[in-house]
Order: structure tokens, then C-alpha cells, then sequence
């Protein structure tokens, strides 16, 4: 799956995921400041952060952080269940726009680490 991927995808999907890691930590901070409920954007901020740490481990040999196949799953999961609000955003966008280069990557990302979860929950089942 991976092994044939540019080192730019990879930066760049990277890239897509400690973005909105760090969009998902200041929306969570803003929301606890509110009292508003933030269960929704806790899970998917674990989820965001499972996937980086798959990809990561996946493409650069990072320590694998061993998640369990229950914990992949959900997180994959929470990344299907995103993919079709972020694509209809890029159908509202104008094609070469800064926004639409950001969702075009940031789908592709999401696509990569739902691929590689996938792969791992193998990996983790095997295991067992």
C-alpha cells in the first residue's frame, strides 16, 4: 500500500493531520471554556491522533504506540464518518484555491490512514 507513495504525499498527509490535530486541540480548549459538550470532538481528536501515529509508524519506523485493534477500529471508523462532509466542502470549493487544495489533501490523508488502520488491525489480529 505504502511503499509506493511519494515522500511528498506522505509529508503532505502528515502535514494534513498534525493540522487538524492542532485545529481539534483549540476547538476542544474553546469548548471547555464554553461548558459546551465536547465528547464529539474528543474522539475525534484521538482518532486524529491513532491515524498519525499509524501513519507514522507505517512510513518512518516511528515506536509503535500499540494500539489495539478495538481502539483502530473506532478511530477508522471516525475517519470513514468524516471523509463525505469534508468532500462535499471541497464540492463548495473553487478548484485551485488554497481551501480546496487543503480538503484535496486532507481527504487523501484520511483515505491513506483509513488504508494503514486497516493494515494494522491485521497486523494486531495475527498477533492474538
Amino acid at each position: 500500500m505504502t511503499e509506493s507513495l511519494s515522500e511528498i504525499v506522505q509529508r503532505q498527509s502528515i502535514k494534513a493531520f498534525q493540522s487538524v490535530i492542532r485545529k481539534s486541540k483549540n476547538a476542544l480548549q474553546n469548548m471547555v471554556e464554553k461548558g459546551a459538550n465536547t465528547s464529539v470532538i474528543e474522539k475525534r481528536l484521538h482518532a486524529f491522533i491513532v491515524s498519525l501515529d499509524i501513519l507514522e509508524h507505517t512510513w518512518n519506523g516511528k515506536e509503535d504506540q500499540h494500539y489495539d485493534s478495538l481502539e483502530i477500529s473506532e478511530a477508522r471508523q471516525v475517519i470513514l464518518n468524516l471523509l463525505p462532509s469534508i468532500e462535499r466542502m471541497m464540492g463548495k470549493s473553487a478548484t485551485g484555491t488554497p481551501q480546496y487544495t487543503l480538503l484535496e489533501r486532507r481527504i487523501r490523508a484520511f483515505q491513506l490512514a483509513v488504508q494503514a488502520m486497516e493494515q494494522k488491525c491485521v497486523e494486531v489480529l495475527d498477533k492474538d
